[in-house]
């Protein structure tokens, strides 16, 4: 057990998530604030005496991306000051993450410089759930605890409407994740070929047996809705039922608002808290798990010097 005391903070990005995550700890939110000036430059304070405690900052870097970096980095940076003795950046949903190699020549690695920036600025270690490339964990010089939402996010298809659902891979980046799901949930695992012309995303072939069985497509993240139009392909290979996705970053652009509310053959959404939905985009096909109790057990075991490798599933 470590004799510096635990502290939550968070930056605006999900102060309720933070908040949620305290309670669970029995404790409360560290006071902090954050201002932006007229120029539109960040200012941010820690409103409180952190010396030698254990800090976990709380900042998903969802949209707008650059300004929720910028504040997490800004309060890394002021906690490293105020002389903690260690901060944790608890970061669910990991920024430019989808950037992670050179496609092409004169490219930046956009998550290598997030990481870098990281270290540089001060964090000690560094959380994230469901990141869309796993190899960026080499990028950090620092601990890293990269985890997976797949326990909460499949404990919901655990019911009888499920008995004879497939799980499905929406293209072969995929398939690892959904070959544990299947294994989860003792379901068979099918994967969807796909070919890119430009903009364009078409699916060429499913592999697997989709005969007959309700479809769960899974996926890390939800943006425009590519996936959501691919599943005629599902249904031209035999799928019966509603579609389900099981998705842990709802990131939901106005694109895949539409194509959920419109296509009457998808079911539901099932996705995590790693990123607030606003009012304006609670759907009622969408289904939210929270996080939290997630986070908090880590960060408990963290604090604490106990191993998480026993207990959880990793992304």
């Amino acid at each position: 057990m470590s004799n510096h005391p635990l502290r939550i903070f968070t930056g605006s990005a999900h102060p309720a998530l933070a908040s949620e995550i305290a309670k669970i700890l029995g404790t409360s939110l560290g006071k902090s604030n954050t201002r932006r000036f007229p120029d539109s430059e960040y200012y941010v304070t820690i409103d409180e005496v952190v010396r030698e405690q254990d800090i976990f900052f709380v900042q998903p870097c969802f949209n707008p991306v650059n300004e929720n970096l910028m504040e997490l980095l800004l309060f890394l940076d002021a906690f490293r000051r105020a002389s903690v003795h260690e901060v944790t950046a608890v970061i669910p949903y990991f920024p430019y993450a989808r950037q992670d190699r050179m496609a092409r020549g004169r490219e930046a690695i956009s998550s290598r410089l997030v990481a870098n920036l990281l270290e540089t600025t001060g964090a000690d270690r560094v959380i994230y759930i469901d990141i869309h490339n796993r190899a960026i964990q080499g990028f950090f010089n620092i601990p890293v605890d990269p985890l997976s939402a797949l326990p909460l996010l499949a404990d919901y298809f655990r019911k009888p409407e499920f008995e004879h659902a497939a799980i499905v891979s929406p293209d072969v980046g995929r398939a690892g994740m959904a070959g544990r799901y299947a294994e989860y949930l003792n379901l068979p695992l099918v994967v969807m070929h796909k070919r890119r012309n430009f903009s364009e995303v078409t699916t060429t072939h499913v592999v697997g047996d989709i005969q007959g069985r309700r479809p769960i497509i899974i996926d890390d993240l939800m943006a425009g809705g590519s996936v959501l139009k691919q599943i005629d392909s599902l249904y031209a290979a035999g799928a019966e039922g509603e579609a389900y996705f099981s998705v842990t970053h709802p990131l939901l652009l106005p694109t895949a608002m539409e194509i959920l509310d419109q296509d009457e053959r998808i079911g539901g959404l099932v996705c995590t808290n790693t990123i607030p939905i606003p009012p304006e985009k609670m759907h009622p096909k969408i289904i939210q798990i929270s996080t939290a109790g997630l986070l908090a057990e880590i960060i408990n075991r963290v604090h604490s010097g106990i191993s998480i490798t026993e207990k959880l599933i990793f992304s």
